[in-house]
């Protein structure tokens, strides 16, 4: 076969049968297609679409090019759930849910990546914590699982290898908001990863890849049919991603905002209910507790007795990061140089935030990719991130900007004041969880 012909058909609307996916995912995984063949036929999926028998033959072609875990040898068979997001700005969850789910008694083996666009990742936020180590091989990913409860860490060469490759030529070539290729790839990681559950907290608003409620529960039935034809329990959570989740985005800056979440030194209302619904629906694929209400007093239980707390401690800890994390932060975790807050002219209530703006403004820091190449700035970021709803006047900061230097922080300050709208009247504020249940699979 020819890889131009694949995209040629692909580009032309036509389906893709079994075996020229399969030579595409085999010449990801090998690097025999050239990057600029990957990308051609990315946009041509990204604008021509896949049908669900194309989408499920890719995700199990990606999950297929690597090793596939089995837990029953790790004595922790049925109860290995995961979540995953599609990205926002200020999305902390994973780092908080992990932990905070293992220490009511499942097991999180949890695959993630790095920023997309202009959302962040969780494995850049990681990376922002001394001696963490995000590849540390199969063996003592396992290892850490079953020791502790969980670990999150990126892909490994054995697990799904094909995405990887994927993932970050999508990341750079404008085709990473494609339903079928966003499926496949949450899916290949996570079928790798040797799941009994797993939860999809799907983004919708002005931050989010699905930017309206409808695109997003087409990705929801997309992974939900996908999932179920790959034997993968699986539910969806739509939540809004219209504001910043928390109050800090940037990666060392989320790390100090999970630290203070599962300590209790400070909670944003929006990030603990994601937390929670997110966490709930795991419990549930666990069989720890179907009882959402009873699940959640587990959960603030868990939080409350600092077991939660001590779970990612001990993650940080086995996978190379300081012990003493969670007591010396300031040690540890690196400042910007500049620090600056950002005000607008005029007074009155946030209406509507440009949330991709503010993400792009992260990434124009240096918090993010620009290319595949890039070298992340932990320390640049947002913090004290003003929500809508809030009432701003000319002494009231939207943000605190961490910057390299002082020329970033007053670049980005500029832009930043163009993502907020003010109305003379407060709102209604729209609600962070948008739907609860999973979308019933489309036929």
């Amino acid at each position: 076969m020819l890889p131009q012909e694949i995209i040629r058909k692909k580009r032309n609307g036509e389906a893709l049968d079994a075996a020229e996916i399969q030579f595409f995912v085999d010449g990801l995984s090998d690097g025999s297609i050239a990057a600029e063949q990957v990308s051609a036929l990315a946009m041509a999926v990204y604008f021509q679409s896949m049908d669900f028998a194309e989408t499920a033959e890719l995700t199990r072609a990606m999950a297929r090019s690597g090793n596939v875990i089995d837990w029953a040898g790790e004595g922790i068979e049925g109860l290995a759930v995961d979540k995953h997001s599609t990205g926002g700005v200020g999305d902390k969850v994973s780092l908080i849910l992990a932990p905070l789910v293992a220490a009511c008694g499942t097991y999180v083996p949890m695959i993630s990546g790095r920023g997309l666009g202009h959302t962040g990742g969780t494995l850049d936020k990681l990376d922002s914590i001394p001696g963490y180590n995000t590849a540390p091989g199969l063996e003592a990913f396992k290892r850490v699982v079953a020791s502790v409860g969980c670990a999150i860490i990126g892909q490994t060469p054995e697990l799904a290898p094909a995405d990887r490759r994927f993932y970050a030529i999508r990341d750079v070539t404008a085709s990473v908001e494609s339903v079928p290729l966003i499926t496949a790839s949450i899916l290949s990681k996570k079928i790798s990863a040797g799941l009994c559950g797993l939860v999809m907290d799907i983004k919708t608003g002005s931050g989010a890849f699905m930017e309206t409620e409808a695109d997003a529960l087409d990705l929801a039935r997309s992974i939900i049919n996908t999932a179920v034809e790959a034997g993968l329990p699986a539910r969806a959570v739509i939540t809004d991603m219209s504001e910043v989740l928390g109050r800090n985005a940037g990666n060392a800056l989320e790390v100090r905002e999970t630290i203070d979440f599962l300590t209790g030194a400070w909670r944003d209302d929006r990030l603990h209910e994601v937390v929670f619904a997110l966490a709930a629906e795991m419990l549930a694929l666990a069989g720890i507790e179907e009882d959402r209400q009873a699940a959640q007093s587990l959960l603030q239980a868990a939080l409350d007795q600092g077991r939660a707390t001590r779970v990612f401690a001990d993650m940080v800890s086995a996978l190379g990061g300081p012990a003493d994390l969670v007591e010396r932060l300031d040690d540890y975790l690196p400042p910007a140089p500049a620090v600056r807050p950002v005000f607008l002219d005029g007074e009155g209530y946030i209406a509507t935030i440009d949330v991709r703006r503010v993400g792009n403004a992260i990434v124009a820091l240096g918090g993010g990719r620009k290319r595949v190449e890039d070298r992340i700035d932990h320390s640049v970021g947002l913090t004290d991130i003003a929500g809508t709803g809030a009432r701003i006047d000319s002494h009231t900061p939207i943000a605190h900007v961490h910057a390299r230097d002082e020329a970033g922080a007053k670049a980005v300050s500029e832009s930043l004041r163009r993502a907020f709208m003010l109305t003379e009247e407060q709102q209604e504020l729209k609600p962070v969880i948008c739907k609860t249940a999973a979308p019933v699979p489309s036929s």
